[in-house]
């Protein structure tokens, strides 16, 4: 399954739709900008909360953590001692953990689990500007956690370049 993101242009406070392969609107990133930390929101068509996502605040380095119902869901932070900037680490609450890889900021990389790939985000395959794709690669995957952690990394990337 492939889903479509416009980048954010303005930054947290920004509302945007991520949309499905047939160009419906499949989720809503929801900011929210009178806060005192990073956090927004995804929600269905329907506007039901699926997952929040906030930046910590006492946190060395960003680090958000994504919650669902209220329950800690998984923690994106970048990796300790990654020689590359554009390595990160999600580390869900059951334990498992995930790797994301590549080019944040050029909006090309991969969520890996295992060594194993779950998800694609690329400009490539788009000639739209300022868009980018996430392609779901495993079928067992939860979408609404893969395109949170893509928001997290993208959201904490950008804060550290500036």
């Amino acid at each position: 399954m492939r889903y479509l993101v416009r980048d954010r242009i303005l930054g947290i406070g920004d509302d945007y739709w991520i949309e499905d392969e047939q160009g419906g609107k499949a989720f809503l990133v929801d900011g929210k900008a009178l806060r005192l930390r990073d956090t927004f929101e995804l929600k269905d068509p329907l506007g039901r909360v699926l997952i929040v996502a906030r930046r910590k605040m006492l946190a060395l380095r960003g680090e958000m953590v994504i919650e669902r119902d209220g329950e800690p869901l998984a923690t994106v932070k970048r990796k300790r001692l990654s020689l590359l900037r554009n390595q990160y680490r999600v580390a869900l609450a059951h334990g498992t953990e995930m790797d994301v890889r590549g080019k944040i900021l050029d909006r090309e990389f991969t969520v890996e689990r295992d060594g194993l790939p779950l998800a694609r985000i690329s400009r490539r395959w788009l000639h739209v500007r300022e868009t980018y794709g996430v392609e779901i690669l495993d079928d067992q995957a939860d979408p609404s956690l893969l395109l949170a952690i893509t928001v997290c990394v993208i959201q904490l990337a950008d804060r550290e370049q500036g």
